[in-house]
C-alpha cells in the first residue's frame, strides 16, 4: 500500500481549506498513493468559537467533506479525511468526526472522537474540548482493499485500550489524525505513537496539523508512518507539504509471528487491592 500523508496549517476559512485538501488528493494520486490521510480538523482550525461556529456546517453541506468526495472519485483513490468539525451533536454540541471515503467518492465509514481534550498546561494554554464537542460513543474499523482500519482522533492517542479493541477486531493499521500542541508534541507524539504500533502489531499512520495558525495556535507537526515493529518510516518534520510511504503489509504477520502478545491477551477483571 502505498499512503500519501498531508501535513498542512489549516486556517479559519473553510472554502480555502477544502481547494487545498482537493489539491492534496489529486497530488496523492500523481504520486502513486491508493490512500491519503489528512489530518484532524482539515476542514477548519479556528479557536475562535463565536466566529467558527458561523462556519460550521451539517454533514451534508459540509465544504470539505463535499470537495474529498468530489477528489477521491476523480483521482480514484482512497481518502481517510482525519476530521471535520461537524454540527449535529448531544445537547446541541459539535462532533469532531473522520471519514473514510472510497474511491468512487462513497463514504465507507465514520467515526466521532470518543476522548476530548479537557486541560490546563504549563504554557498556559487552555483546552476545554468538551464545551463545544460531544464525545463519539463507538470504536470503528473498515474494510480497505489493504486491510483492516481502525480510527482514531489525537487525543484518543492517550488511551491505549481503544486501540487494543481495534486491533481485536482486526485491524492491522490504526490511523491516528492529530492536531498535538508543541508541548505535548515534544514530550510524548514519537513516543506514544510507536507504542500503539508495537502493543498492536500494526501500521500506525499519523497526519497532523502544524505551525502556526491563523486563530494563533501552534501545533506540533511531525506526521509520522510507523511499522509494527515500531520503526519510524516517514517523519515529516514541521513544514506543510504532502508524504509518500510505501507499506510492507507482509511486515504484520511476520512481527506478530514474532511478538505474539495479541494471541497472548487475557481478560483483566477488578484488581485486588492488597492491605
Amino acid at each position: 500500500m502505498r499512503a500519501a500523508i498531508l501535513q498542512t496549517t489549516t486556517g479559519i476559512d473553510p472554502a480555502r481549506n477544502a481547494a487545498v485538501l482537493a489539491d492534496a488528493v489529486a497530488e496523492a494520486a500523481a504520486g502513486g498513493a491508493d490512500m491519503l490521510f489528512t489530518p484532524e480538523m482539515s476542514g477548519l482550525v479556528d479557536r475562535d468559537r463565536t466566529r467558527g461556529r458561523a462556519s460550521i456546517r451539517d454533514e451534508e453541506t459540509d465544504l470539505a467533506l463535499a470537495a474529498m468526495r468530489e477528489a477521491a472519485a476523480k483521482a480514484g483513490i482512497w481518502v481517510h479525511l482525519g476530521s471535520l468539525a461537524l454540527t449535529g451533536g448531544a445537547d446541541g454540541r459539535f462532533v469532531n468526526r473522520g471519514f473514510v471515503i472510497d474511491d468512487a467518492g462513497a463514504i465507507r465509514a465514520r467515526y466521532d472522537k470518543i476522548h476530548l481534550f479537557d486541560v490546563d498546561l504549563a504554557s498556559g494554554e487552555r483546552w476545554r474540548e468538551s464545551d463545544a464537542y460531544a464525545p463519539g460513543t463507538q470504536a470503528v474499523a473498515v474494510e480497505t482493499r489493504w486491510g483492516r482500519l481502525g480510527l482514531s482522533v489525537c487525543y484518543d492517542l492517550r488511551f491505549p485500550d481503544l486501540y487494543r479493541a481495534l486491533s481485536d477486531a482486526g485491524a492491522t493499521i490504526l490511523s491516528v489524525p492529530a492536531a498535538f500542541t508543541v508541548p505535548t508534541g515534544l514530550a510524548h507524539w514519537h513516543v506514544l505513537l510507536r507504542a500503539r504500533a508495537i502493543e498492536a502489531g500494526a501500521f500506525v499512520v499519523a497526519a497532523a496539523q502544524t505551525g502556526r495558525h491563523e486563530d494563533g495556535r501552534d501545533t506540533f507537526g511531525h506526521s509520522l508512518a510507523i511499522d509494527p515493529w515500531g520503526e519510524v518510516l516517514l517523519d515529516m518534520g514541521d513544514a506543510p507539504g504532502l508524504g509518500f510511504v510505501d507499506l510492507d503489509l507482509g511486515r504484520v504477520a511476520d512481527v506478530r509471528g514474532r511478538v505474539p502478545a495479541l494471541a497472548h491477551r487475557r481478560p483483566i477483571g477488578p484488581v485486588e487491592v492488597a492491605a
